[in-house]
Protein backbone atom coordinates (compact mmCIF):
# COMPACT_ATOMS: atom_id res chain seq x y z
CA UNK A 1 0.00 0.00 0.00
CA UNK A 2 1.10 3.66 -0.33
CA UNK A 3 2.85 5.04 2.54
CA UNK A 4 3.09 8.94 4.29
CA UNK A 5 6.42 10.87 4.38
CA UNK A 6 7.23 13.65 5.78
CA UNK A 7 6.86 17.26 3.76
CA UNK A 8 7.98 20.47 3.05
CA UNK A 9 5.49 23.56 3.65
CA UNK A 10 2.90 21.29 5.05
CA UNK A 11 2.30 19.30 2.21
CA UNK A 12 2.71 15.27 1.43
CA UNK A 13 5.30 14.91 -0.91
CA UNK A 14 3.70 11.18 -1.32
CA UNK A 15 0.52 9.43 -1.09
CA UNK A 16 -0.68 8.97 1.94
CA UNK A 17 -2.16 5.59 3.01
CA UNK A 18 -5.62 6.78 3.71
CA UNK A 19 -5.34 8.29 -0.01
CA UNK A 20 -5.45 4.81 -1.04
CA UNK A 21 -8.42 3.40 0.76
CA UNK A 22 -10.87 2.94 -2.54
CA UNK A 23 -12.44 0.38 -3.54
CA UNK A 24 -11.45 -1.66 -6.12
CA UNK A 25 -14.49 -1.12 -8.36
CA UNK A 26 -13.67 2.38 -8.33
CA UNK A 27 -10.29 2.41 -8.91
CA UNK A 28 -8.92 4.39 -11.85
CA UNK A 29 -6.15 3.00 -13.99
CA UNK A 30 -2.91 5.60 -13.36
CA UNK A 31 -0.34 3.55 -15.31
CA UNK A 32 0.60 1.40 -17.72
CA UNK A 33 -0.08 -2.53 -18.08
CA UNK A 34 3.13 -4.09 -15.89
CA UNK A 35 3.86 -1.22 -14.21
CA UNK A 36 6.16 -2.15 -11.04
CA UNK A 37 4.43 -1.34 -7.76
CA UNK A 38 7.45 1.57 -7.06
CA UNK A 39 7.43 3.40 -10.89
CA UNK A 40 3.29 3.29 -9.73
CA UNK A 41 4.33 4.96 -6.58
CA UNK A 42 6.93 7.41 -7.95
CA UNK A 43 3.99 8.46 -10.08
CA UNK A 44 2.16 9.40 -7.35
CA UNK A 45 -0.30 6.45 -7.50
CA UNK A 46 -1.40 3.56 -5.35
CA UNK A 47 -0.78 0.06 -6.19
CA UNK A 48 -2.54 -2.79 -4.67
CA UNK A 49 -2.23 -6.17 -6.89
CA UNK A 50 -4.59 -8.05 -4.09
CA UNK A 51 -7.95 -7.96 -6.43
CA UNK A 52 -7.43 -9.49 -10.02
CA UNK A 53 -9.24 -8.01 -12.84
CA UNK A 54 -8.92 -4.24 -11.85
CA UNK A 55 -6.50 -1.87 -11.81
CA UNK A 56 -3.24 -2.37 -9.39
CA UNK A 57 -1.92 1.01 -10.11
CA UNK A 58 -4.75 3.54 -9.40
CA UNK A 59 -4.93 7.41 -8.76
CA UNK A 60 -5.29 8.23 -5.43
CA UNK A 61 -7.91 10.76 -3.61
CA UNK A 62 -7.64 14.20 -3.59
CA UNK A 63 -5.37 15.17 -0.52
CA UNK A 64 -7.57 17.36 2.18
CA UNK A 65 -5.99 20.57 3.27
CA UNK A 66 -7.06 23.75 5.19
CA UNK A 67 -6.50 27.03 6.15
CA UNK A 68 -4.73 27.58 9.27
CA UNK A 69 -3.25 30.31 11.16
CA UNK A 70 0.21 29.70 11.76
CA UNK A 71 1.25 29.39 15.77
CA UNK A 72 4.71 30.28 15.15
CA UNK A 73 5.26 34.44 14.52
CA UNK A 74 8.57 33.70 12.79
CA UNK A 75 6.52 32.10 9.75
CA UNK A 76 4.74 34.99 9.26
CA UNK A 77 4.03 36.60 6.22
CA UNK A 78 2.39 40.41 5.90
CA UNK A 79 -0.74 40.72 5.07
CA UNK A 80 -1.46 43.88 6.09
CA UNK A 81 0.28 47.35 7.04
CA UNK A 82 1.31 49.02 10.24
CA UNK A 83 -1.74 49.94 12.42
CA UNK A 84 -4.27 47.77 10.29
CA UNK A 85 -6.84 46.94 12.73
CA UNK A 86 -8.19 42.92 12.93
CA UNK A 87 -11.70 43.75 11.09
CA UNK A 88 -9.44 45.34 8.33
CA UNK A 89 -7.31 42.16 8.33
CA UNK A 90 -9.98 39.52 8.29
CA UNK A 91 -11.43 41.62 5.71
CA UNK A 92 -8.80 40.46 3.71
CA UNK A 93 -9.39 37.02 4.94
CA UNK A 94 -5.92 37.09 6.52
CA UNK A 95 -5.32 36.20 10.47
CA UNK A 96 -4.55 38.72 13.01
CA UNK A 97 -3.15 38.55 16.13
CA UNK A 98 -1.25 41.68 18.30
CA UNK A 99 0.96 39.87 19.67
CA UNK A 100 4.28 39.63 20.14
CA UNK A 101 6.11 42.85 19.12
CA UNK A 102 8.24 42.89 16.40
CA UNK A 103 6.03 40.36 13.72
CA UNK A 104 3.37 41.14 11.55
CA UNK A 105 0.01 41.25 13.39
CA UNK A 106 -1.98 40.55 9.94
CA UNK A 107 -0.69 37.85 8.40
CA UNK A 108 -1.73 34.89 5.39
CA UNK A 109 -3.30 31.17 6.21
CA UNK A 110 -0.95 28.40 5.34
CA UNK A 111 -2.19 25.42 3.93
CA UNK A 112 -1.45 22.20 5.72
CA UNK A 113 -2.92 18.62 5.26
CA UNK A 114 -5.65 17.30 7.02
CA UNK A 115 -4.77 14.51 9.06
CA UNK A 116 -6.30 11.41 7.65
Amino acid sequence: MCKRTPSNLGFLSSTAKCQCKIAPRERKNCGPPGISAADCRKAGCCFNASVPGVPWCFTAKPKKVKKVCPADPRVRVNCGYPGITAKECTNRKCCFRAHPAGVPWCFYHRTVEEAC
